[in-house]
């Protein structure tokens, strides 16, 4: 299913469900251009990208050559960009990425392939760049130009700041850029701080581009590259001057565009309560009031005269979503016994219930809801904890060379008048010695750390209260790749899942449902125990069991989406920060910081406050801080 937006959006802009259905939309536009061309006799000359977003495409490109006999001796293809410094060989090499995702799976001429060298004496950079637009307009010119949009606004590496009239140049990376790619380099301090690119000339002479984004992380880029004014600030609006241009985008990409979040700005709406509740709520961060001193003419200045009409008086409405609202809230997260629950996000019985939290990382837990968590230990739940991963990847070398030595240590200690068993310590020593950029660690080192983070895990889990048989390490093997480049996912992952699920058979799960995860970790973690409860959801204990999706590591709900929130007081808070601690190795500077500088305790603690500070100025009860949930309504899929 896909939508044509045609309102605010300066593109032709095509949304679709999921990024595999935009994906296959890409890859046939350039397939019907291969295949015309090839009927008049022309060859195919292709612009393309790296990254994430890409992958789908080239992916479905491959499948085309394998199975429909799609052929590409007839192409020939110029790449966007490189790192600088950057050998071809290196895992976060863009030649390294487009053979393994592309050019080694197909029928191209290797010498058609065309990317930016890294490797090349810098004094000679300007006149390779020259070269690179030279053999560019030698092949007749881009036809099909496929893009990627970074947080920063950049196409390429064309960073804000580049004008309209940049050529394929040597270019210093923004700080943000630098971030975002940091999990691929183990770090930011290892990402090179400079690019050749093609420029944003280069780009707009292309014949036809084909943009990408997919996911909420992206969703505020999207906006402005759409909906905002052309500005050298955000390259990819040049995009707005192209005459062929074609944007796209899935859901969560889209859901700033105002046809998305503000619908009755462009259209007529059929107004439910989600919608109802969304645009008071919006109408009252426009106005700056609390719900019920919101007036009929502050409905109809923000054009919401519709709603009015509908389902006016303006104090009737008002009142209706205030009492929405104030529902959501409950110190009961898993139902308060021998009550009314008639107005409750959760069901009072069983009053004891059995619970599983799964958590993707080993902290993901106590960062996201850690008082919740907590709350439901203290009112007598049966809690379990589910550690997907073993996010071995994310602590630093030297924690393992630290926690290394200690076992050495001890065993030496305990072996005075034997030769201590140190093969391993002197193999770890080693190889963390000797280690260079893009070393995936041996099997030693990933081991140790990954007992790093359960230890880690299970003192969080003691501390809130969990029983140590409640605690589940399922180590998913998608992930256990040695590197940031993860294994798609399979059955025995699933497997993994639902034979949890079936042991405890829990009225409650809970998921991280924060995709804006850099990692995509979560996301994925989140598709396995979807199709987990998919297949079980015919199961007699499947109709008693609710699935709650949590967020708060990297951002969080939207007041109009919270169907569960739990109130935190300021000694809860103050609990779930030591929480927190007691994952030692993701403290003061951990491997992949992301955007935010500020520790996960920080990050947390001013997201619970911030959802407090919301429900307060919407004229609800002041609290010190919030945790917030949505309901999975999987039995209606």
């Amino acid at each position: 299913m896909k939508e044509q937006l045609v309102s605010y959006e300066r593109l032709n802009t095509i949304v679709f469900e999921n990024s595999d259905m935009g994906s296959i939309e890409a890859a046939g536009i350039i397939r019907e251009e291969i295949v015309g061309n090839e009927k008049e006799g022309k060859r195919t000359v292709l612009g393309l990208a790296t990254g994430s977003s890409p992958l789908g495409v080239y992916k479905e490109l491959v499948r085309m050559h394998r199975e429909e006999g799609l052929s590409f001796k007839n192409v020939v293809t110029f790449n966007l960009d490189e790192y600088y410094p950057m050998q071809p060989g290196a895992v976060q090499s863009y030649v390294r990425f487009m053979n393994e995702n592309l050019f080694d799976h197909i029928d191209i001429d290797k010498k058609n392939i065309h990317i930016p060298d890294g490797t090349i004496p810098v004094e000679e950079v300007p006149k390779f760049c020259s070269s690179y637009e030279k053999r560019i307009k030698e092949a007749g010119g881009i036809d099909v130009q496929l893009l990627g949009v970074g947080r920063t606004g950049h196409i390429g590496f064309n960073e804000p700041g580049s004008n309209h009239r940049t050529v394929t140049r040597m270019i210093t990376l923004d700080k943000m850029t630098r971030q975002d790619a940091a999990e691929a380099f183990g770090g930011e301090q290892h990402v090179p701080r400079r690019a050749i690119t093609m420029g944003v000339s280069s780009i707009l002479k292309s014949k036809k581009i084909i943009m990408l984004a997919w996911g909420n992380g992206k969703a505020p880029i999207v906006k402005r590259m759409l909906e905002g004014p052309v500005s050298d600030t955000v390259p990819a609006t040049y995009l707005q001057n192209h005459r062929d241009t074609i944007v796209l985008i899935d859901r969560p990409a889209a859901e700033k565009l105002t046809r998305f979040n503000e619908p009755w700005l462009v259209q007529s709406c059929k107004w439910d309560d989600k919608l109802v509740k969304k645009a008071v709520v919006w109408l009252c961060e426009q106005v700056d009031k609390p719900i019920l001193k919101v007036t009929e003419q502050d409905y109809i200045a923000h054009g919401l005269s519709e709603l009015l009409t509908e389902q006016g008086p303006a104090y009737m409405i008002n009142i209706r979503v205030f009492n929405m609202l104030q529902h959501t809230i409950t110190g009961w997260p898993g139902g308060k016994p021998n009550a009314d629950d008639s107005q409750r996000p959760e069901r009072r019985e069983p009053a004891c219930k059995r619970v599983i939290i799964f958590s993707p990382h080993p902290d993901d837990d106590v960062i996201s809801m850690g008082a919740t968590l907590m709350r439901l230990v203290d009112q007598g739940h049966d809690v379990h904890v589910a550690y997907q991963v073993s996010g071995n990847i994310a602590v630093a070398d030297d924690e393992a060379l630290r926690y290394a030595e200690f076992l050495n240590d001890n065993n030496k200690l305990y072996n005075r008048n034997e030769e201590p068993h140190s093969s391993d310590y002197k193999k770890i020593l080693q190889f963390i010695k000797n280690k260079k950029e893009g070393d995936i660690d041996i099997l030693e080192v990933r081991t140790i750390k990954g007992l790093i983070r359960k230890g880690e895990a299970k003192a969080a889990a003691r501390y809130c209260g969990i029983k140590p048989e409640n605690v589940h390490f399922l180590d998913m093997p998608f992930y256990e790749t040695g590197r940031v480049k993860k294994a798609p996912i399979g059955e025995e992952d699933i497997a993994i899942i639902t034979r949890l699920i079936e042991q405890v058979k829990p009225h409650q799960i809970y998921a991280a449902g924060d995709l804006a995860d850099p990692h995509g970790t979560h996301r994925v973690c989140l598709e396995a125990i979807f199709q987990s409860v998919r297949d079980l959801k015919s199961k007699e204990f499947m109709k008693d069991c609710w699935v709650w999706l949590y967020r708060g590591a990297w951002h969080e709900w939207d007041i109009p989406e919270i169907e569960m929130a739990v109130p935190i007081s300021p000694e809860e808070l103050l609990k779930k920060r030591f929480a927190i601690f007691k994952h030692q190795s993701q403290k003061d500077g951990v491997v992949f910081q992301g955007e935010d500088s500020r520790e996960f305790w920080q990050r947390a603690e001013q997201r619970n406050r911030d959802t407090a500070k919301k429900y307060d100025k919407l004229g609800m009860a002041e609290y010190e801080a919030m945790e917030a949930f949505v309901l999975w309504k999987y039995q209606d899929e």
